[in-house]
């Protein structure tokens, strides 16, 4: 079972426009409305990749209620996804995306969340540890909810290593600064999360430097570029066979189900890396924020590719 930590779950809307104008009234074509925030993104992949997960975090209020009730209406998929979430007295944050047809780009608005209360942290951590018994993996993704203190990251990762269960960090800022000093297996920074934490925009240095604070492995998302990945096991970097226009939303969640799945099935770094890259590119060519195109990825698959960088390449 691999376990997916969401503290600040969230209703996913999407809204397509024929073109997104400032100032303006707008039609939209489509709309669409998930379970979402970034580990039940990444659970979501996972069992369509054929693993069992079961996701925690905090679910609240109305909104809460409507996202527990399209987390228990998803497709069955080859894997199972069972809901571990603690219930809060705040109501569940949602999200926005508004999709502009005529150019591709996504404006996204995020509420900030319900405010958790010293009682409501003990209960997720009690949950949290007693779900670290059977986990193979766990993921701890995104931000933090009002109330929750900035090294709450730091102690799940604490937590799940005294378990003996490998843990991949995904957040940003300070609680990624605090979370990265536990000592996580690895983290997934995104360029501008990895300039921020290091204050290098060049890469393969950016990256090294936030192992030295204390990551086991770090894979730097590098947006159309690909990924980069620095490990005890060697240096990688990962990019797709051709730039694509879409919907970015979740694409680095499913990068992380890509990691996360080959770490569990054993998988050398190079495949692990062409799994995550062609999953995150099938996501930006999905038609749903969130989801990924499945014959896009089984197409990308096999076209991701590998190199080991010197110093001077990347």
């Amino acid at each position: 079972m691999i376990l997916t930590v969401t503290l600040n779950t969230a209703l996913d809307l999407t809204y397509a426009v024929p073109a997104l104008v400032p100032h303006t009234a707008h039609r939209v074509t489509h709309t669409s409305e998930r379970p979402g925030g970034k580990g039940l993104n990444v659970a979501r992949v996972l069992t369509a990749l054929g693993h069992d997960t079961v996701v925690t975090g905090f679910a609240g209020g109305p909104t809460g209620t409507v996202l527990r009730d399209r987390l228990a209406a998803l497709p069955r998929t080859a894997g199972t996804l069972t809901d571990a979430l603690v219930p809060v007295s705040g109501d569940t944050r949602r999200t926005l995306a508004v999709v502009d047809a005529a150019t591709g780009d996504t404006t996204q608005f995020n509420e900030p969340g319900p405010q958790v209360t010293a009682d409501e942290w003990a209960a997720l951590l009690a949950t949290y540890t007693g779900l670290l018994d059977t986990a193979d993996a766990v993921a701890l993704c995104g931000s933090l909810p009002p109330g929750i203190h900035v090294g709450a990251y730091g102690e799940l990762v604490r937590l799940a290593r005294a378990a003996g269960v490998p843990v991949l960090l995904d957040t940003s800022g300070e609680p990624l600064r605090r979370g990265i000093a536990a000592r996580p297996d690895l983290i997934k920074p995104n360029a501008d999360e990895l300039a921020q934490l290091t204050g290098s925009r060049e890469p393969l240095r950016a990256t090294r430097d936030a192992r030295r604070r204390g990551a086991h492995g770090v894979v730097a998302s590098l947006g159309p570029d690909g990924m980069l990945a620095v490990t005890p096991d060697g240096v990688w970097r990962a990019s797709p066979p051709a730039a694509v226009k879409g919907n970015p939303t979740g694409a680095g969640d499913s990068a992380v189900a890509g990691l996360l799945s080959g770490l569990v099935e054993s998988l050398s770094w190079p495949e692990r890396l062409r799994r995550a890259v062609a999953l995150s590119t099938a996501t930006v060519l999905a038609p749903t924020a969130g989801d990924f195109d499945r014959t896009a990825y089984e197409e990308l698959l096999p076209r991701v590719t590998i190199e080991e960088p010197g110093p001077g390449a990347v």
